[in-house]
């Protein structure tokens, strides 16, 4: 099978049925995490909490499912191909939100999704990405400290704004993590491919991923809890988590992109609706807070996470 032939028939339909497993679980995991005590950012006590709720533990079997996906996207295919895919779980987990809640779709969550995933799109095809290496050496670590200090950045954020501000940074937060966890599978993926089972166990970077990983998932769930809808913060998640991976995939990868002047012109516009569509999503879900909490409690706080 040719190069470009494994990209559309493994590596596309894996990422979409992949993003289709994280919107799910996205939703489910959400709503779990409105039934347990509000606890402190990357305070684990959060995990050991939501653990004692079977229905958190079938999302994690489902997350399982869609990290096994990827896994197999990013081995056929590279990683600025598989990672803007991921950012169709916004709208999984918005569908599956609404069915949960037993409540109509907001057409504003779904424009905001769209508008995310449209602009992810167009990013993609306009810049025609080209597979590079899958090696780490110490040209990755300017960019690493980059993404380290942006992360530090959010966090530090979070602990001192309240409200959908909160959510965002927690969000940018995971998206970071996630993309320098996508980047660092796509290595283990490819030493698995040419090495066999034991390859990635005599390398530095599998052991680096069962680290950074849980903390980004563990983020994830701190900004889950702390948003009314998902939508915001899922949109965050899903849209930096791809572009952190096409940086890393340029950066450390030698990944190509199309940079004619024309193509950079398409790509601003395609990066202004991804912006759009999440100040969209946050505006929105800020809104939504607003009357929900006028509105007082609810016989079941869950029927509240709807988009």
């Amino acid at each position: 099978m040719s190069t470009a032939g494994a990209w559309f028939t493994v590596a596309v339909p894996a990422a979409l049925v992949g993003a289709a497993s994280f919107g799910m679980a996205s939703a489910v995991q959400q709503r779990a995490t409105k039934q347990v005590p509000n606890i402190r950012t990357l305070n684990p006590r959060l995990l050991f909490e939501l653990v004692r709720k079977p229905v958190w533990l079938a999302s994690v079997g489902t997350v399982i499912i869609g990290l096994s996906l990827q896994v197999v996207a990013l081995a056929y295919g590279p990683l600025m191909l598989v990672q803007p895919l991921l950012v169709t779980s916004v709208l999984f987990a918005a569908v599956h939100a609404a069915w949960l809640a037993h409540r109509r779709l907001d057409r504003l969550v779904v424009l905001g999704a769209l508008s995310c995933m449209g602009g992810l799109s167009a990013f993609l095809l306009l810049a025609r990405p080209k597979g590079g290496t899958e090696t780490i050496d110490l040209r990755a670590v300017p960019l690493a400290v980059l993404l380290g200090a942006l992360t530090v950045a959010c966090l530090l954020a979070a602990s001192h704004f309240p409200g959908e501000i909160r959510v965002i940074a927690l969000a940018l937060a995971t998206g970071v993590i996630y993309g320098v966890t996508a980047a660092l599978m796509k290595v283990v993926a490819d030493q698995f491919r040419t090495g066999g089972i034991a390859a990635p166990f005599q390398h530095w970077v599998l052991y680096a991923v069962c680290l950074v990983g849980p903390c980004g998932f563990l983020l994830s769930q701190n900004a889950f809890q702390q948003g009314k809808l998902i939508s915001p913060a899922l949109a965050v998640i899903t849209t930096v988590d791809p572009l952190v991976g096409v940086a890393i995939g340029i950066d450390w990868f030698g990944e190509s992109v199309n940079s004619t002047p024309a193509v950079l012109g398409g790509e601003a516009v395609a990066t202004l609706a991804i912006v759009g569509g999440i100040v969209l999503l946050t505006h929105r879900g800020e809104a939504l807070r607003r009357v929900l909490e006028q509105a007082g409690p609810p016989e079941d706080e869950n029927d509240r996470t709807w988009g």
